[in-house]
């Protein structure tokens, strides 16, 4: 009998179980796995190099906390829930909440620390580490609502490609970068093959917040500089840093939208996650507008209008924003999905249909649906 979904997540995250690296990641690497140490309250923290600031577990593990009581330092694999890294809690949390299911990503911290480093072996050792872990582990308790998205490292497009056809054949829906496929600094036409695969494999790609890496290989010491920046050298991050700027994602959007891919490649479907959609609309009509007035001095070749494209190969993901909702229509009802980003301080975890009564007043049931159940659903092949 098939499942009936009624709230689908299309954003939730993990965090890796203190003994995670060492059972997926070769012994001959266990001088540079990351390792639990603690933080100055006495909370558990990994420390990725000997020696630089660990980086803490509180606010990505914050659910269920009264906003009062966040913090970076404090929280313990004792004291968060279990769900945040074991699979089968997990489901007992959903059920808690009101949720069917949840698309999952990982850690950009962490993957920062290995894509960031200098041998290539490791990179890559740690990111199919946690490809492995999330799918064949984690997610394992129930893939109809544990929908895993594989990482994909940062070694060049001929890698990119190859990594994303296997983990197609492992079982995954879709796949994350945190580069450009070719790992050149912008988008370029190095990055075709791996577009035209993931086209071919039907494979959704993902983009979480930002493009972060802009360089092919990390430069000596750059694993050190990942660690000490995602540790908090510099002081752990303020409001600034964490409420502060948001759409990042929208310059990756328009370069992508102006180099022309999706009209090579119609059928690619990309995801922004975690960038809200209350911006939408404005950034549609900013894009729209200067391309009308600059397509032919640029020569453009554009078949369509940027919102064309947007509205054809883009879906975008949101997590408390009532302004969306009421301009909707504008954003795409059929491109908005809206997400609880569990277990991060970004959840209202286990008040979530709250959330969404509240974001959904006076608003068409057939909206509300599609918004907060059909479109990840249909998405991800879950129904």
């Amino acid at each position: 009998m098939s499942k009936t979904y009624r709230v689908v997540s299309a954003d939730g995250h993990t965090i890796e179980p203190p003994d995670m690296w060492q059972r997926y990641v070769p012994k001959k690497f266990h001088d540079r796995i990351p390792h639990i140490v603690k933080d100055p309250m006495g909370g558990d923290a990994w420390e990725f190099v000997r020696g630089a600031p660990p980086m803490p577990i509180g606010l990505v593990t914050a659910a269920g906390k009264p906003y009062e009581k966040f913090h970076w330092y404090g929280s313990t694999y004792q004291s968060i829930n279990q769900g945040c890294y074991l699979g089968k809690p997990r489901l007992g949390e959903q059920d808690q909440d009101g949720v069917d299911a949840e698309v999952l990503f990982p850690s950009q911290r962490t993957m920062q620390y290995f894509m960031a480093n200098e041998d290539d072996a490791f990179h890559r050792a740690g990111v199919e580490a946690y490809n492995t872990w999330i799918y064949d582990d984690f997610a394992a308790a129930d893939r109809s609502r544990l929908v895993a998205i594989a990482q994909m490292p940062n070694l060049g497009v001929e890698t990119a490609v190859a990594e994303m056809r296997q983990a197609k054949k492992h079982g995954f829906k879709g796949v994350v970068i945190s580069a450009w496929p070719s790992g050149e600094e912008n988008v370029s036409r190095q990055d075709e093959p791996f577009w035209a695969a993931a086209e071919q494999e039907g494979m959704i790609v993902h983009i979480h917040g930002d493009i972060l890496q802009k360089s092919k290989r990390g430069a000596p010491g750059s694993a050190k500089a990942a660690a000490e920046m995602v540790g908090g050298k510099q002081g752990l991050p303020g409001l600034a840093e964490m409420g502060g700027g948001i759409a990042h994602i929208s310059a990756a959007m328009s370069k992508m939208i102006y180099a022309g891919i999706f009209d090579r490649y119609p059928k690619l479907t990309v995801v922004g996650v975690e960038v809200g959609a209350g911006w939408i609309p404005m950034f549609l009509e900013h894009m729209n507008d200067f391309w009308w007035r600059n397509r032919t001095w640029t020569n453009s070749a554009l078949k369509l209008t940027p919102s064309e494209y947007y509205h054809r190969n883009w879906r975008i993901t949101f997590i408390n924003e009532p302004f969306a909702i009421k301009n909707r229509d504008a954003a795409g009802v059929g491109n908005i999905m809206w997400s609880t980003d569990y277990p991060h301080h970004g959840c209202d975890w286990p008040y979530s249909r709250r959330i969404i009564d509240n974001m959904f007043v006076n608003i068409p049931d057939a909206d509300r649906q599609a918004i907060v159940c059909e479109n990840a659903a249909k998405l991800y092949g879950l129904v």
